[in-house]
C-alpha cells in the first residue's frame, strides 16, 4: 500500500519537475510518440520501491546492495534521460553493478557445485548474463505506453506468488514492494483514451529490470527439483528473454548488426509490441496482447510448482508452442 501510494501520489509531481528542467523525450523519426512527454517516471518507481522497503523494515545486506547498485543505474539513467550516454558506458554500469551484487552471494546456482572451479566461474558467467540480459530486455519494452511498467508489475505478481508458494515470505514481500510501484505509475503511463502522462525513461525501465533480475536470482524456487527452480523464473521472464534472443539472432541474420557495437547501440522498430502492433492495428491492443500472455506464461509458473516430471514437461511444451505463434505474428508483422 505504501509503495502505491507513494508512486501514485508523486506521478504530477515529477513530471512537473521534468518539464521545469526539460527532461522530456521529444518525438523523432524512430519513435511512436507526437507530444514531448516527461521522462522522470523511473524516480516515482523507485522512490516508491525503496522507501516502502526500508519503511518497513524489509532489508538485509543483499537487499540493500541491490538498492544501492539500483541508485547507481538510476542516477546514470536520468544523466542518459537528460543528456544522453554512450550504450557502452551504460552497459559497463550494469557490468559493474551486477558484480557488486555478486559479491553478496546473490548468483545463479545451475552448475553443480562438484564441478568445482569451472562450476562456480560458469554459475557466475552465468549471473551476469542474466542480470544483464534481462535488464536490457526491459528496457528495450519501454517503447510504447505502459508496456515496461506492466510487465514489471505482473513479472513482480508471479514472482510474489511463487515466493510464498515456496516459503520465501522475504522475497514475496520485495516482489509485492514492486508490484505497488509499477501499479501506482500505470495510470498515468497507461491511458486508453489518451497518449501516456509521465515517461519511465532509462532510469525507470533499467532499474525495474534490474531488480527483479536480482530477485529471481536472490530466491531459491525449489529446494528438491533444480529443473523446477530453472524453469519457473525463466517461464515468467520468458517474454523479455524471447524478444532478446529473436531480435539478437533476426539482426545477425539479416546483416543489420555485424559486430558487438553495432549491437549494442542499433536501435530498431523490430521488437516483440512493434510488430504485434502492424498486426493488431494498434500500440494499445499489442500492448494487451502482451499483458495476456505474460498472465498465461506466469501462471505456467505458478502451476509448474506442483506438477508431476510430466506435467512440467508440457508445460515448458506449451510455453514453447506460445514462441512459435507469436513468431508467426511477428513475421506477419514484418510483412505488413
Amino acid at each position: 500500500c505504501l509503495s502505491f501510494t507513494l508512486s501514485f501520489s508523486m506521478n504530477p509531481v515529477f513530471a512537473g519537475i521534468a518539464k521545469k528542467l526539460n527532461i522530456l523525450d521529444i518525438p523523432d523519426a524512430r519513435k511512436l510518440h507526437k507530444n514531448a512527454t516527461p521522462l522522470l517516471g523511473g524516480a516515482v518507481v523507485f522512490i516508491g520501491f525503496s522507501v516502502s522497503l526500508l519503511l518497513n523494515g524489509i532489508f538485509s545486506e543483499q537487499v540493500l546492495m541491490i538498492l544501492l547498485t539500483a541508485l547507481i543505474l538510476f542516477t546514470i539513467g536520468i544523466i542518459d534521460d537528460s543528456k544522453g550516454i554512450s550504450a557502452a558506458l551504460k552497459l559497463a554500469v550494469q557490468m559493474i553493478c551486477a558484480l557488486l551484487v555478486m559479491s553478496c552471494g546473490i548468483v545463479l546456482r545451475v552448475l553443480p557445485t562438484d564441478m568445482g572451479f569451472w562450476g562456480m566461474i560458469g554459475n557466475y558467467l552465468l549471473t551476469i548474463f542474466w542480470i544483464i540480459g534481462i535488464t536490457n530486455a526491459m528496457n528495450f519494452f519501454d517503447g510504447m505506453d505502459g508496456l515496461a511498467d506492466g510487465l514489471g508489475a505482473l513479472i513482480s505478481f508471479f514472482l510474489c506468488v511463487v515466493a510464498f508458494q515456496t516459503a520465501q515470505p522475504f522475497l514475496g514481500w520485495i516482489a509485492v514492494a514492486m508490484l505497488g510501484a509499477c501499479l501506482g505509475f500505470l495510470p498515468f503511463n497507461f491511458r486508453l483514451n489518451k497518449n501516456a502522462a509521465i515517461f519511465l525513461g532509462d532510469a525507470g525501465s533499467v532499474v525495474i529490470g534490474f531488480i527483479l533480475a536480482c530477485l529471481a536470482v536472490y530466491g531459491d524456487w525449489a529446494q528438491s527439483d533444480p529443473v523446477v527452480a530453472l524453469v519457473s523464473p525463466v517461464l515468467i521472464f520468458w517474454i523479455l528473454i524471447f524478444d532478446m534472443v529473436h531480435i539478437t539472432i533476426d539482426r545477425i541474420v539479416t546483416g543489420k548488426v555485424k559486430n558487438f557495437k553495432q549491437w549494442i547501440d542499433y536501435v530498431g522498430k523490430d521488437h516483440l509490441h512493434h510488430r504485434l502492433a502492424n498486426v493488431m492495428g494498434g500500440r494499445k491492443q499489442s500492448v494487451l496482447f502482451i499483458y495476456w500472455l505474460a498472465i498465461c506464461l506466469g501462471t505456467s509458473a505458478v502451476v509448474l510448482r506442483h506438477a508431476r516430471p510430466m506435467d512440467a514437461l508440457l508445460l515448458i511444451i506449451q510455453a514453447c508452442i506460445m514462441v512459435v505463434l507469436i513468431t508467426v505474428l511477428e513475421r506477419r508483422g514484418r510483412l505488413a
